[in-house]
């Protein structure tokens, strides 16, 4: 199946590069399920990926050490650990778009592939490889460091999201003991290698949020961080 041109033009606009070798473009939406349905098509995005994550780290390592010049290596990289985050980088997938340029085979497809956090995580790393070998260096920089925004504000956000289990049950004990909330599996989907957890997480027996992750733990962070979004909005004071 390939990919529209019209799709691929509203992503490279979104993405902030255009492709000189459409190719790369495709082979890093391209994941290793579809191969197996369409083995012409060629290589899928694994090499693409490995050296992405390289490139990624590189990126964020040397802004991290221009950004913050008196800080130490453990704090740098802390920050360089937050901004690669699996959870943080789908989410920065799905911001760009990538699920819709996704090449997936059918029964990944039907798996719910498309929204899989370890499948966007892999392809927005394939992309920053094939935008570094399209272009150089100075180029791929520029192109990732726009998708993220400026650090310093990003690092606020993700270090202050960084224990939401721990803040909703700081939320919830003063009035409801340290027992109440209960976190249950849900719903399991994937291979045992790409497994993907739905969890919601209850107030005694009220539902406070769901979540989804690669592992049980993610899927527990993501479902307390929409409850504390619940408990914040209910705080707000309503309109007069």
């Amino acid at each position: 199946m390939k990919i529209p041109d019209q799709r691929l033009a509203v992503l490279q606009q979104r993405l902030g590069h255009t492709f000189r070798d459409p190719t790369l473009l495709a082979c890093a939406l391209t994941h290793t399920s579809y191969l197996q349905e369409h083995p012409a098509t060629g290589p899928g995005n694994q090499r693409l990926e490995f050296l992405g994550d390289s490139v990624l780290q590189l990126i964020l390592s040397e802004s991290l050490f221009q950004l913050y010049p008196d800080e130490r290596e453990g704090v740098l990289s802390k920050c360089r650990a937050t901004l690669t985050k699996g959870r943080f980088l789908s989410q920065l997938a799905r911001d760009l778009g990538l699920d819709a340029g996704l090449r997936l085979g059918q029964s990944e497809e039907q798996a719910g592939g498309r929204l899989r956090a370890s499948i966007l995580e892999d392809a927005l790393e394939a992309l920053t490889g094939a935008i570094f070998l399209d272009s150089d260096f100075t180029t791929v920089r520029r192109v990732v460091l726009g998708w993220y925004g400026p650090l310093a504000g990003r690092l606020a956000v993700l270090l202050g999201e960084d224990n939401p289990k721990g803040r909703l049950q700081e939320l919830v004990q003063p009035k409801h003991g340290n027992r109440a909330l209960r976190y249950e599996v849900t719903h399991t989907a994937g291979a045992p290698h790409e497994r993907e957890y739905e969890i919601n997480v209850y107030l005694h027996d009220a539902l406070l949020g769901s979540g989804r992750g690669s592992s049980k733990k993610l899927a527990e962070e993501e479902a307390a961080r929409a409850a504390l979004a619940t408990f914040t909005a209910s705080a707000r004071p309503s309109a007069q």
